[in-house]
């Protein structure tokens, strides 16, 4: 039972939670252990992007494709990301979690809460924001690790060699070759996932400790039960629309959600998730498309947390927004939360931004978030790894690019089906 990698990392998490509990300053000291395995997972992410767009898009048929499948997946992630925004702004204003609350924040939380602002401090504006894809050079790209940059470089060079044709058939042969040493490398990683998740876990509670959930609990109740219900109603709706159903489908990928769990970052089962993917039965190149697009443009969780979490401020605060203040908010949100990377942090730098846009809500209420963040990450990252899962497959039922059948049999019996396949899905890996 212990071979296989999901009682690994679930056991590696609950021992984390232990130590943190009963021994908080070694919990807190165990932060490395995650940091390292994140780190060597994001290492992998921009060749991983690279080697899978470019093979993709070379074996395409046509050119007009890449186009379709682009237009397809925007189309998607606006409709859905917005559609999480909405409901956030709902539930939050019936919640109310933050009204009459009044907490004092420790004068660190205020310093921890002024760094998150000023890496928010810059310009998000649209074209700064287009600008921003294009890389001063290719390698810059890769040096920086940016997906969305990254994401560029592939499609030119992938859209380049669908051109060209047999001529470069070799060299896509070889890209493709690369992309299977890449993948056989994640396998290798993965193997310290459950360390990693323990280091993770055991610095989160160890560093914040349990008692610092009581405080805020509404919100963070609020947060997990709006990303359950928008998992189970929303996400549900679509993979049924697509054929498919949500719990088989959760089951499949739940190896990739206990490491999210354990690590909270979405970017560290990015590389398996991939492959489970095409497994499933979707094409390489939607796959190569959507999910690292979707790691910058398709932030459900994200989207979720942050409508949240800006109107818990003001009603904590005691700032009533008017509904033309909370659409004004809705609108900036639209566009800020599409710049929150998949890594640990980055939904609350994304917040300070938006809160530094819209003047009625001080800053400084940020300092009320800053002790349990890092444990609504994890709601977070789950449903943006989920939500990204699950518009993979629709796009690609939309696109007539999904085997049905195919991936019905392999929800049927994932451990069947994944473990002969490579030592990324492998169960031992």
């Amino acid at each position: 039972m212990f071979r296989n990698l999901y009682v690994q990392v679930l056991t590696g998490i609950a021992i984390g939670v232990i130590v943190g509990v009963l021994w908080p300053e070694t919990g807190a000291a165990m932060r490395p252990l995650g940091d390292g395995f994140i780190k060597l997972i994001r290492m992998m992410i921009g060749p991983i992007i690279f080697t899978t767009i470019v093979v993709g898009i070379a074996h395409m048929g046509e050119m007009r494709e890449v186009g379709r499948i682009g237009l397809r997946a925007f189309v998607y992630f606006e409709v859905v990301s917005t559609l999480a925004l909405v409901i956030g702004l709902v539930v939050v204003n019936v919640l109310r979690p933050g009204a009459g609350l009044h907490v004092s924040a420790a004068a660190a939380d205020v310093q921890a809460a002024a760094g998150y602002g000023a890496q928010a401090q810059q310009p998000h504006d649209t074209v700064t924001f287009l600008l921003n894809l294009i890389p001063t050079t290719i390698v810059d790209a890769f040096a920086r690790g940016d997906i969305l940059q990254i994401l560029v470089v592939s499609t030119l060079i992938g859209v380049a060699l669908l051109g060209l044709g047999e001529r470069v058939r070799p060299l896509v042969a070889m890209i493709d070759q690369a992309s299977q040493v890449l993948f056989a490398i994640i396998g290798i990683i993965m193997r310290l996932a459950p360390i990693g998740a323990f280091g993770a876990m055991a610095f989160t509670v160890g560093r914040y400790g349990i008692a610092s959930l009581l405080s805020l609990g509404k919100l963070m109740a609020g947060v997990y039960l709006t990303c359950l219900l928008f998992v189970a109603i929303v996400l549900g709706a679509i993979l049924r629309a697509s054929g498919l159903r949500l719990l088989p489908f959760l089951r499949y990928i739940g190896e990739e959600l206990l490491i999210v769990l354990g690590t909270s970052s979405s970017e560290s089962a990015l590389p398996r998730l991939m492959a489970k993917l095409e497994r499933l039965g979707c094409s390489k190149p939607v796959v190569g498309l959507v999910v690292p697009a979707g790691y910058s443009f398709n932030l459900d969780g994200t989207a979720i947390y942050m409508t949240m979490a800006a109107m818990f401020v003001a009603q904590a605060s005691g700032v009533d927004l008017t509904l033309w203040q909370q659409l004004s908010m809705l609108a900036v949100l639209m566009l800020t939360s599409k710049g929150a990377a998949g890594v640990t942090g980055s939904g609350f730098i994304t917040l300070a931004a938006t809160l530094a846009t819209i003047p009625a809500i001080p800053p400084a209420g940020l300092a009320l978030l800053v002790g349990v963040d890092r444990f609504m990450s994890e709601a977070r990252a789950l449903t943006n790894i989920t939500g990204n899962a699950v518009a993979t497959v629709a796009i690609a039922r939309w696109d007539d690019a999904l085997d049905v059948e195919r991936a019905r049999a392999v929800l049927a019996h994932p451990g069947a089906e994944a473990a002969h396949i490579d030592p990324v899905l492998a169960p031992d890996a």
